[in-house]
């Protein structure tokens, strides 16, 4: 059995007393704010270890840095010896994100049981599409049965419905066993409305800056040192102790910090150190919408040193070219050319002007150094699924033949793809905002705020899913029985040989710049992305089209109805509506 230390760090308490079981013991205070139990009163760790802290007579309260929260965020804390898991991956020496494809999933809504067990039972199947890295949404101990995970409020616990840090671990050990790395995706910006004490206990959150979503953390003011270190070392948890391979930093914009040493370039430090110690690549992703590629410039460079980071301007140019939607931040994308901007620059607002905004946004990427790799890209995500008043997925709008020139631009493109779960198979399931809040006042005012934030937008509030309703979490699940219908069954067979393609085709993984060339007529709705000497050739448009192509041969092609190729000419190829050709 190891030794449970019951330390907490509350610099400001007067008195703190450990309540573990029925017992009630006093805690010794530390120069440096920290409150532990006597070594001579320490217990060994035990499963039934429930214990919780009170604070000048406050509580009890879950500790900060509880590992299990088996009755939820408001109940006691458990005790969780992460070292007694028996690792089965010691083959595994881990993945590097250049000419990797990443896939997203939110294990509640995965599969029809929500589990960890659950999603490792599909593990076959995204090794069919040439997955390398799982991401998951965030896993962390947030109040009520499911959400999205942007609640969290115990960053170092498990949810419990999902089958705990235990079953967590061995779905890791799974992935590992299929060569598939696992990025957790982790939320360090704010903290839930419901379960969040940490307040209690210290200076946690910033009184002087707040986001979009609450108070931000207390990064660069007095008592901030703890602060960092609850936040890097809840990172260096899931890469050391459950063995995770990477982190996607929740919008790492809304992270007030005027250090001189910013938290990001801290913790890419710190992550560098555990690589090089545990011999196996650790990967770190940024999502920002600021276009700025400081970074992912390396820290000798004046950078944060971090791996990648999101481009939501692929995103929003493959949705308006595919969708004709302009609406709100679409705008700025309503030509074509702007595709073929992203396409060859990574950004599409890189210090120059945005509509949207009515102001200058981003800054340059020195593409002469910067691998495209470093930039992760996705024709969908749970943003910008989720986000939408309905949830509806691209399968609402589209057909499959433009459902795979997303998948054609995402995965052929110079940058490192990303899926969405279920996208793969064309999945009609809508991806819907969902929460489960137990205080009712709570999950009234998160169902007014949606609908009424949608009714500013022009949407009809009647069609705005209620998140408190299970029906909307229920609708939001996938269905894996459409796998066995012709159209979806089709489309997943074009996404495999994407895969395919990009293990035996070098071109696809290049990382330079200057090996991408974008020609298109935007009278005629097609486009030609050039990846050295593979051409991708992309008939958007509703009428058959005579693409420029001389010489290569058609390794994959896939088109709405029919042949995607209708003639052969000595210079040309005519294309049929929606639908894509490679020439190699």
């Amino acid at each position: 059995m190891n030794e449970q230390r019951f330390e907490v760090w509350a610099p400001d308490a007067q008195t703190v007393q450990l309540v573990l079981g029925t017992r009630r013991l006093e805690l010794t205070a530390r120069d440096d704010g920290w409150w532990e139990l006597p070594a001579s009163a320490r217990p060994a760790v035990r499963a039934e270890n429930d214990y919780g802290f009170i604070v000048d007579g406050r509580g009890p309260y879950a500790d900060p840095r509880s590992r299990r929260q088996p009755a939820g965020v408001h109940a006691p804390s458990r005790s969780f010896d992460a070292s007694a898991h028996v690792w089965q991956d010691a083959d595994w020496t881990g993945r590097q994100l250049a000419g990797a494809v990443i896939y997203e999933l939110h294990v509640g809504t995965f599969t029809p049981e929500g589990t960890f067990g659950a999603a490792a039972s599909r593990l076959d199947h995204l090794q069919s599409i040439g997955v390398d890295f799982v991401e998951l949404l965030p896993v962390n101990a947030f109040n009520g049965t499911h959400n999205w995970g942007y609640d969290g409020v115990l960053w170092y616990a498990v949810h419990e419905g999902y089958g705990g840090p235990a079953a967590y671990q061995a779905f890791v050990d799974a992935c590992h066993q299929r060569g598939i790395g696992v990025i957790q995706d982790v939320v360090y910006n704010h903290l839930g409305p419901s379960g969040n004490y940490l307040p209690q206990f210290g200076p946690y959150l910033s009184e002087a800056a707040g986001n979009t979503w609450g108070s931000s953390l207390n990064l660069d003011g007095p008592h901030s040192d703890p602060v960092r270190r609850y936040i890097l070392d809840n990172a260096l948890m899931w890469l050391g102790d459950y063995h995770v391979d990477g982190l996607r930093l929740d919008a790492v914009h809304a992270l007030r910090d005027s250090s001189a040493t910013h938290l990001l370039e801290q913790l890419s430090v710190e992550v560098a150190a555990l690589s090089a110690e545990t011999g196996r690549p650790l990967t770190l992703i940024a999502e920002s919408d600021l276009n700025d590629p400081r970074l992912i410039t390396p820290r000798e460079a004046n950078g944060y040193g971090l791996d990648a980071q999101w481009s939501d301007d692929f995103h929003h140019a493959v949705h308006v070219a595919l969708t004709g939607e302009t609406s709100g931040y679409y705008a700025d994308f309503e030509p074509l050319d702007a595709l073929a901007k992203v396409l060859t620059h990574g950004f599409f607002h890189d210090g120059t002007y945005s509509s949207f905004r009515e102001r200058t946004h981003g800054r340059r990427i020195d593409r002469e150094r910067m691998p495209t790799w470093r930039l992760v890209v996705a024709s969908q995500n749970h943003d910008q699924i989720g986000n939408r008043a309905v949830g509806d997925r691209l399968s609402a709008q589209l057909d499959v033949g433009q459902l795979a020139i997303a998948a054609a631009l995402t995965l052929l493109g110079p940058y490192t793809p990303m899926l969405f779960m279920g996208e793969e198979w064309g999945a009609t399931t809508p991806w819907q905002f969902f929460t489960s809040h137990p205080e009712p006042e709570l999950g009234t005012a998160t169902a007014t705020g949606r609908i009424s934030e949608f009714a500013r937008m022009g949407w009809n509030p009647a069609l705005v899913p209620d998140p408190q309703d299970p029906a909307t979490f229920e609708r939001s699940k996938l269905n894996w029985n459409e796998l066995a219908e012709p159209e979806h069954a089709r489309l997943l067979e074009f996404y495999r040989a994407l895969a395919a393609l990009r293990r035996t085709h070098p071109d696809i993984t290049d990382p330079r710049f200057d090996q991408i060339a974008v020609e298109l007529d935007a009278a005629e709705g097609w486009l030609r992305l050039h990846r050295g000497r593979t051409k991708i050739l992309i008939n958007l448009g509703e009428r058959s089209a005579h693409i420029p192509a001389s010489g290569g041969e058609v390794v994959l092609s896939f088109a709405a109805a029919g042949d995607a190729v209708q003639d052969r000419l000595p210079n040309a190829l005519q294309l049929a509506p929606h639908s894509v050709v490679v020439l190699a």
